[in-house]
């Protein structure tokens, strides 16, 4: 069976604990349409847990005295977030495993199994703070199809970019659309025949792919696919789904779509932060530093040439004001950066982030082309 989303518990949790934890789990995705077992796996105490590449994954690490894991070394280095839990936050040194204790901890006592299941479900990507989909279409061809999809995805919690319903009067629509691109999960795209014959259309495919944002098309029956095409993911429309009077499309495939749609924002969330990721450990290693691992709230520790340890926030799509808040409030302690990927951004939100990085120092902006550069300089 094929997972949109792989989460397993390692460690030596309680049967209790287990169950506690499978019923909050299950509770919390349904309000996505999503079932615990089939589209999403919680593998219990694994003998080797090796998450697909291309789909979101986190772990779970109940502590217990000897408590330990083979799989650890990998998911760390491979990027793969993991909470490890204690029974009291006294006993981190007696219950976790050494390769664990730079991460920060949670206590069970202190919030229980919700807290537990909700750091598991963010760091997988399943609670962030966005979920956010852009509809890219020609408006004389698929206008009633992208209202269709606005309310299905709206009512299914999604953030949806229609440009109708999504940029206010008197905006630079433009610098806008593309600033909204850029804080999207997924493109969906209802490929229409002259999709490709609109130079907009054309465009915010094209810069979705440059910014790594996954592509979901929409194919209608009489539309080529275009070359182009090769890496989106595909969901084709029959003739006999769509009202060729009205111009809506059936129920039945609003609902694949949705369900196909969440599968494709999966992939686009851990591939995004992957990229950013290897950006971070390419420009740490490059100046003699170590990437350590992935942890609660996503923060990653990394240690510097001299030793000194920052703990940085990947963010995909638009960072804001909240984000530095969440970050230092986090790790307040700590020497903490936000890596965020810059390009297509407002430039007026770019003067912003630099306006309050200058007056906010506990954190830091980071962007992921600089990231080694600015690490060789780190004045936290």
């Amino acid at each position: 069976m094929s997972f949109i989303y792989q989460l397993a518990v390692l460690g030596a949790p309680t049967a209790a604990q287990i169950f506690e934890l499978e019923t909050t789990v299950a509770d919390a995705v349904s309000m996505f349409g999503l079932r615990l077992g089939q589209d999403i796996s919680l593998e219990i105490v694994p003998a080797a847990f090796t998450p697909h590449q291309q789909r979101s994954a986190a772990v779970v690490f109940f502590g217990g005295v000897g408590a330990d894991h083979p799989s650890l070394p990998s998911l760390l280095r491979g990027g793969v977030p993991v909470v490890p839990v204690v029974s009291d936050l006294d006993r981190v040194a007696t219950e976790i495993p050494e390769i664990l204790h730079p991460l920060n901890c949670l206590s069970y006592a202190n919030g229980g199994v919700k807290r537990i299941a909700t750091a598991l479900l963010e760091c997988a990507g399943l609670l962030p703070k966005q979920r956010r989909v852009f509809v890219s279409y020609r408006r004389d061809e698929a206008r009633q199809t992208a209202m269709q999809m606005f309310e299905a995805l709206s009512a299914r919690h999604f953030d949806v970019f229609l440009d109708t319903h999504s940029i206010a009067p008197a905006e630079d629509f433009q610098a806008m659309l593309w600033h909204r691109l850029c804080d999207s999960d997924v493109l969906l795209m209802l490929d229409t025949p002259d999709y490709f014959n609109s130079r907009w259309t054309a465009a915010e495919f094209g810069r979705a792919l440059a910014k790594g944002i996954s592509v979901l098309r929409v194919g209608w029956p009489e539309a080529q696919r275009n070359a182009r095409l090769a890496t989106a993911s595909l969901a084709e429309l029959d003739a006999s789904e769509i009202d060729v009077i009205s111009g809506r499309i059936s129920d039945p495939a609003i609902d694949r779509i949705c369900l196909q749609l969440e599968e494709v924002r999966s992939k686009s969330h851990a591939v995004r932060t992957v990229n950013l990721v290897s950006n971070l450990r390419i420009g740490i290693e490059a100046i003699g530093g170590e990437v350590i691992g992935m942890g609660t709230g996503r923060g990653i520790r990394v240690r510097l040439p001299d030793d000194r340890m920052v703990v940085v926030y990947p963010t995909v799509g638009v960072p804001t004001s909240t984000t530095m808040h969440e970050a230092s409030m986090s790790s307040p302690d700590e020497s903490v950066a936000i890596l965020y990927d810059h390009i297509g951004l407002h430039p007026q939100w770019l003067s912003h982030l630099d306006w309050l990085g200058q007056y906010i120092q506990a954190t830091h902006w980071v962007k992921a082309c600089e990231a080694g550069w600015q690490f060789a300089d780190w004045r936290a």
